[in-house]
């Protein structure tokens, strides 16, 4: 079998040089992928060079040789950092190698006819051949795509690190920058999610309609950056609804240097959502009276024993009792009767349960004054019953927000 390829090399390689042309030809017509990334000269000289090694695996083969494949790894991984698609490349292999068979019968057959049957047991050795050399590409080309998706992985999160970390002047060009590196506008409408540990649920794919997100997954928890573009923020709900997560979500904020000062915001949201809520999420600008308390724990803790201190001290049950019944009223915008029906008893019950707890903290019900007070301390003991941390601290160089709608 060697011999015949010894035989008809002259010959042989002045059809592959015709084969290559052809092949060029096609692929650039038939292929955008390809007629986007290389000219014809280049296409047809690369094609050429692979028939030609194609033939040298052929003879290495029959010889009982280990194929080279060095020069398809470095075909397969040139092609993938050029970001040519897989299924072109190996499109490519695979038509080159039904080409050479044909060339390879034509060149014996004008050379001598007779030998053609001695050709056939060659067959099975040039797709041997040529299986190898698509696998060593397609595992080349593969492997730097892996390699770097992980380093633009890795770059997409230093960049959104930049944004939602902060560190310097709001307008920095070290924002600005990583902003125009990730697609951001310069000015815009952004909002930051903070998802709470230990949330079901996982990123889903964006629907077409909906905002844009950036995930950023840190070992201290899990950030996504939104787009908000036109939608409302509510739409942000709406996003994170079938995701089963418990989460909280920022102001509207307008420029990306604004987004470190906005994170810190959405882990204040965070905190007014207690995890024995299940999946849920707060936006801050609905919470703002328990985000208040929230981001001052030394005050809250005063607030809860200087407003309810004498309820806090009751044995527990009675103490259950008047916060539920004062978080219910309140809850119910101050209607007894609306109170009474949730909780199941008689209007006069929670009468009674309301003038207690006037008489122990010193506050009335009828005065607005006294009903924020009362209103903030129950708040207090929420978040410390809910067994929250205080959070982050503020970003550096972080300015106060505008709101923007």
């Amino acid at each position: 079998m060697e011999r015949i390829i010894e035989e008809i090399r002259e010959e042989l390689s002045r059809r592959i040089a015709v084969t290559a042309d052809r092949l060029a030809d096609r692929t650039l017509a038939e292929d955008p992928a390809y007629a986007a990334l290389l000219g014809r000269a280049e296409l047809r000289e690369r094609i050429h060079h692979n028939l030609a090694q194609s033939v040298e695996g052929l003879v290495r083969s029959a010889r009982g040789l280990p194929v080279e494949l060095g020069d398809a790894r470095a075909t397969g991984t040139l092609r993938a950092e050029q970001g040519l698609p897989l299924a072109s490349l190996l499109s490519t292999y695979r038509r080159g190698g039904r080409l050479l068979w044909h060339t390879l019968t034509e060149a014996v057959t004008a050379h001598d006819p007779a030998a053609l049957p001695r050709l056939l047991p060659l067959a099975s050795v040039l797709w041997d051949v040529v299986d190898q050399l698509t696998d060593a590409v397609a595992e080349a080309y593969r492997r730097t795509e892996a390699a770097r998706f992980d380093r633009d992985r890795e770059r997409r999160a230093s960049l959104l690190d930049t944004l939602l970390d902060g560190g310097g002047p709001a307008d920095g060009p070290a924002a600005s920058e990583a902003a125009a590196q990730l697609g951001l506008p310069e000015r815009g409408r952004f909002a930051v999610v903070v998802v709470g540990s230990g949330s079901s649920g996982g990123r889903g794919a964006e629907p077409a309609a909906g905002p844009r997100v950036l995930w950023r997954i840190r070992a201290d928890g899990e950030t996504g950056l939104v787009e908000l573009g036109r939608h409302p923020l509510e739409s942000v709900r709406d996003l994170l609804a079938p995701l089963g997560l418990r989460a909280g979500v920022s102001p509207v904020v307008e420029a990306p240097g604004d987004l470190a000062r906005a994170r810190w915001l959405a882990a204040l949201a965070l905190r007014t959502a207690p995890a024995s809520a299940g999946p849920h999420t707060a936006l801050l600008d609905e919470r703002l009276p328990m985000a208040l308390v929230a981001s001052q724990a030394e005050l809250a803790c005063r607030l809860r024993q200087v407003v309810l201190g004498p309820v806090l001290a009751l044995p527990a049950e009675d103490c259950r009792v008047l916060l539920s019944t004062l978080g219910t009223w309140l809850a119910c915008r101050g209607s007894t009767t609306q109170a009474a029906r949730v909780l199941y008893c008689h209007r006069n019950t929670v009468s009674n349960r309301l003038r207690r707890l006037e008489h122990l903290t010193g506050r009335s019900l009828s005065d607005p004054a006294h009903v924020v007070e009362l209103a903030l301390a129950h708040a207090a003991v929420l978040q410390r019953t809910a067994g929250d941390t205080a959070p982050a601290a503020k970003p550096a160089g972080a300015r106060p927000l505008h709101r923007s709608t």
